[in-house]
C-alpha cells in the first residue's frame, strides 16, 4: 500500500469557493490512483488535505485530474494549486489557477516547465495535444476591420472564458461603470452645453473638481502655451515615440534658413544645426486625406502637419516651424514663433490635435492594446500550460482580452466614445489604424533599436527613453535567465515546434504576414528568442504604462490635446484671435465626453498587478523563482532612481515608475 498526502488550495478571490463535490485522481509514470473525494465544501483562501491510498507506488506523479460534479445548484470553483507528497517524501506541485465550472474534469500537469521534446511519456504528449486542440477551438481569430491585427472571435465580454474575465473585485470596481457614471454626474453641467467655452480659464473648471487629480492638469493649464512645454511633450508626454532627429529637410517642408534664424541664435544656422543633430521633426503624414465627421451637426476638420523642433544650448526642445499640410504652397504657410501670438498658438494646437489622433489610435490602441491581444491569443493557442513561456508570459496578458473586448463594445466601435468625441469618421478611424499597421516595424517595437533608429540617444531630459531603457534591460536580464535555463542552445530554439508555431501565429495574425515589417516569422537562435520575448513583455507592461497613464494628466485641459477641430486649418496668417481659437477647439459637451474617456483610461483599479508581481506561482523550479526575486530587486532599484529624480523635478515623470507600471494591459 502506497499513501500519498494531498493538499488542495482554493484561490483567495471573492467567490472562489464551492459547495460542489471535488475529487482527485493521481497519475504517475507507473499507473494512476482511484478517484478520491476531496470535499464538498471549499472556502476562499483555504486548503483541504487528504490521503490517497494506492495498491502500488505510482512512480513520479506527472498529472492530476480534478473532477467536479454537482447534485443540485452549480457553484464554480477556482483552484489555486495542488501539492502531492509521495511515500518517499518527494513533493510534487501542480499550479492550477483556473475556474472549474459545471460537471467537468480538468487535467493539471506537474509544475516543471517542459518543452515538447522534454515529454517522454505518451500520456503527457497526448495531454499536450488535447490541451492545445481545446484551446485552439476556444480561442479563435477573427477580423475586426480590414488591415487591422486580428482579434479574439467574441462579440461581448459575456462570451469570454471565465479564466480571462475580470475578477469579481475588478468587475465591481471597474470604472467603465462606476467612474463613467460618477464622471457623467460630476460633469452633468457640461454634457448638455453645445457652445464654445467662454474663456480659456473656464476650461479649468471641468477638471478642478476632480479631487486629487488636478495637480498636473493645473500645471498644463498654466504652461501649455509655452514653446518649452510644447517641445517637452514629444519626449515625456503621451506620445514619446514619434519625434526623430532630422538631418535633411523633407522636400515637402521648405523651411529656409532665414525663416528660423531668429529661433536658432546668432552664432549658428540651419545647415549647421541639421548637420550636428540638433534639429528634430514630427510628421503626421498618416493623417493625410482622412475623412472627417460632424459633431452635433457641425463639420469637423483634420490636418496632417509637419513640425520642426530645435534643441537649444540649454538642452530644451522648442518648435521653430510648423506646416499644417503635406503639400506646401500659398494655402499652406509655414508658421513661425515670430508670427502673431494667436497664429503661432493655433498652429501648435493643430499639431497637438494631430498628436491626439496618432497617440490614441496608433501609439496606444494599435501598438499596445491590439498587439498585446495578438500576443495573448497566440500564447493561448500555441503554448501548453507546461511550456516555460506560457508560464512566463501569461501574467503579462492578465485581463487584456477582457479590456479589449470591452473597448470594441464601447470605445472604438461605431458610435462609441472615440467616434462621438473625435473629428474623424468611423471609417477614418479604421483607415488610420490600417495605415499605421502598414508602417510598424520590428525595430520600432524594440526600444533600444527604436531610440537609435530615431536618432534620439543623446537628447537630454528624455525620461521616457532613460526609464524605458532601464526597464527594458531589467526585463531582458530576467528573460535571459529563463531562456538559458530551459534552452541549452540555438538548436533547442529552432527545434521547438510549439515555439515556432507561436511566432508564426503572431506574424500571420498580428502583422498580417508582412515581411517588410521585419517581424520574425520564426526564431532560430537564443539571442533572437530573448529579444522577441523581451519585446512582448515590454509592450504589454512598460510601453502601455508610458502611453496610457498620463492621458488624464496631459489631456484634461482641452487645448493641450484637442480631440477635434471645428474650423479648417488656416490658409493664411493674421486671421487668428482668441474667439476664433475658442470656436475651433472642441465645444463644452465634446470636451466633457472625451474627458470621461480619459478618466476611464487613466483610472487605477483595484486588483492591479504591478510589473514584477507574480501572485500566481506558475514556476515551481528553484532557478526561475530566484530569477523572479532578482527581477523584483532590480525594479526596486529603478523605482528608487526615478523617485529620487522626481523629488527635484518641477514636473514629475512618474509614468514608468514600477509602482505605476502594471504587468499587463488591463485598462
Amino acid at each position: 500500500m502506497a499513501t500519498y498526502k494531498v493538499t488542495v488550495a482554493t484561490g483567495d478571490m471573492v467567490e472562489a469557493g464551492t459547495n460542489n463535490s471535488i475529487s482527485i485522481t493521481l497519475v504517475g509514470s507507473n499507473g494512476e490512483s482511484r478517484q478520491t473525494t476531496v470535499s464538498f465544501l471549499f472556502l476562499p483562501g483555504k486548503e483541504k488535505s487528504l490521503s490517497v491510498h494506492c495498491g502500488q507506488d505510482l512512480g513520479p506523479i506527472v498529472l492530476i485530474r480534478l473532477h467536479k460534479w454537482r447534485l443540485f445548484l452549480e457553484d464554480a470553483w477556482f483552484c489555486k494549486d495542488v501539492r502531492v507528497t509521495a511515500p518517499n517524501g518527494t513533493l510534487y506541485r501542480f499550479p492550477c489557477y483556473q475556474w472549474l465550472e459545471g460537471v467537468t474534469t480538468v487535467e493539471v500537469r506537474e509544475g516543471s516547465g517542459k518543452k515538447l521534446v522534454d515529454d517522454k511519456l505518451q500520456i503527457l504528449k497526448e495531454h499536450r495535444n488535447r490541451e492545445l486542440a481545446a484551446r485552439q477551438e476556444a480561442y479563435r481569430w477573427k477580423n475586426f476591420a480590414q488591415g487591422w491585427p486580428r482579434c479574439l472571435s467574441v462579440d461581448s465580454i459575456f462570451e469570454l472564458d471565465s479564466n480571462i474575465q475580470f475578477s469579481c473585485i475588478r468587475a465591481t470596481n471597474f470604472t467603465g461603470f462606476l467612474v463613467f457614471q460618477g464622471a457623467s454626474h460630476f460633469m452633468s453641467g457640461f454634457l448638455l452645453r453645445y457652445s464654445s467655452w467662454n474663456s480659456l480659464d473656464e476650461m479649468r473648471t471641468i477638471f478642478s473638481r476632480t479631487q486629487g487629480r488636478d495637480i498636473v492638469p493645473e500645471y498644463v493649464a498654466k504652461h501649455w502655451q509655452e514653446d518649452d512645454f510644447f517641445g517637452s511633450q514629444f519626449l515625456n508626454g503621451n506620445n514619446p515615440i514619434i519625434i526623430r532627429c532630422c538631418t535633411t529637410l523633407p522636400l515637402n517642408f521648405p523651411v529656409t534658413p532665414e525663416m528660423v534664424a531668429g529661433s536658432l541664435g546668432s552664432d549658428t544656422d540651419l545647415g549647421k544645426e541639421l548637420q550636428e543633430g540638433r534639429i528634430f521633426i514630427v510628421d503626421y503624414k498618416v493623417l493625410e486625406d482622412i475623412p472627417t465627421d460632424t459633431i452635433y451637426g457641425r463639420q469637423q476638420y483634420i490636418a496632417a502637419p509637419l513640425c520642426l523642433l530645435h534643441q537649444g544650448t540649454d538642452g530644451l526642445l522648442r518648435p521653430i516651424a510648423i506646416q499644417l499640410s503635406q503639400t506646401p504652397g500659398p494655402c499652406s504657410p509655414i508658421f513661425l514663433p515670430s508670427d502673431d501670438e494667436w497664429d503661432w498658438l493655433l498652429a501648435k494646437t493643430w499639431v497637438r490635435n494631430a498628436d491626439f489622433y496618432i497617440h490614441q489610435l496608433l501609439t496606444h490602441l494599435l501598438r499596445t492594446h491590439l498587439f498585446g491581444e495578438v500576443f495573448a491569443i497566440a500564447t493561448l493557442r500555441q503554448l501548453p500550460t507546461c511550456h516555460p513561456f506560457f508560464k512566463l508570459l501569461m501574467p503579462h496578458f492578465h485581463f487584456t482580452l477582457h479590456i479589449n473586448t470591452l473597448a470594441r463594445s464601447v470605445l472604438i466601435n461605431q458610435g462609441g466614445l472615440i467616434d462621438k468625441g473625435s473629428g474623424v469618421t468611423y471609417e477614418g478611424l479604421l483607415l488610420v489604424v490600417q495605415r499605421g499597421l502598414e508602417q510598424v516595424t520590428y525595430t520600432s517595437l524594440c526600444l533600444p533599436d527604436d531610440i537609435r533608429q530615431r536618432g534620439m540617444s543623446h537628447v537630454p531630459n528624455y525620461h521616457y527613453r532613460d526609464d524605458g531603457m532601464s526597464l527594458w534591460e531589467a526585463i531582458e536580464s530576467f528573460v535571459t535567465g529563463i531562456v538559458t535555463f530551459y534552452y541549452d542552445g540555438d538548436a533547442a530554439v529552432s527545434g521547438d515546434t510549439e515555439l515556432q508555431a507561436w511566432v508564426m501565429d503572431i506574424f500571420t495574425n498580428g502583422f498580417l504576414g508582412r515581411t517588410s515589417s521585419g517581424i520574425p516569422s520564426s526564431l532560430q537562435t537564443v539571442a533572437e528568442l530573448i529579444k522577441f520575448l523581451t519585446m512582448v513583455m515590454f509592450t504589454c507592461s512598460v510601453q502601455h504604462a508610458a502611453v496610457n497613464n498620463g492621458q488624464y494628466d496631459l489631456g484634461a485641459f482641452v487645448p493641450n490635446a484637442p480631440s477635434s477641430m471645428r474650423h479648417p486649418p488656416p490658409c493664411e496668417k493674421g486671421r487668428a484671435f482668441l474667439q476664433h481659437f475658442l470656436d475651433t477647439i472642441p465645444e463644452v459637451a465634446t470636451t466633457a465626453n472625451i474627458l470621461v474617456a480619459l478618466i476611464l483610461l487613466s483610472s487605477q483599479l483595484k486588483d492591479r498587478r504591478l510589473l514584477g508581481q507574480y501572485p500566481e506561482e506558475r514556476f515551481t523550479e528553484a532557478e526561475p523563482r530566484r530569477l523572479i526575486r532578482a527581477f523584483q530587486g532590480r525594479l526596486e532599484e529603478i523605482r528608487d532612481q526615478i523617485e529620487a529624480r522626481n523629488q527635484v523635478a518641477e514636473l514629475r515623470y512618474n509614468y514608468l515608475n514600477p509602482l505605476e507600471t502594471e504587468n499587463s494591459i488591463s485598462i
